[in-house]
């Protein structure tokens, strides 16, 4: 994910909705909508209580998915470094 500094008058980007990231969206995007959805389940009062414990482990899943991508992201972008030269080899 790449970060910015908003211009003025840039309006924040419109998540997706689960339905919408399924359909035309990243894997990123994808996940970032079951948390959001998860999320919204998990902080709901009406939810029953005996629904929190799967949901709650869910969310945990999904946010380690999701830390797992920003890795390989991260691994992605690092330079390789060269390894020192042995003649010998040759």
């Amino acid at each position: 994910m790449t970060l910015h500094a908003v211009a003025p008058g840039e309006k924040k980007a419109k998540r997706k909705t689960v339905s919408q990231a399924a359909q035309t969206g990243t894997r990123r995007e994808l996940l970032e909508a079951i948390r959001d959805r998860i999320a919204l389940e998990v902080t709901d009062l009406n939810t029953p209580a005996r629904d929190l414990a799967a949901l709650t482990k869910r969310l945990a899943e999904v946010i380690s998915d999701i830390d797992g991508l920003d890795d390989e992201d991260s691994t992605e972008d690092a330079p390789a470094e060269d390894e020192a030269f042995d003649p010998s080899s040759v």
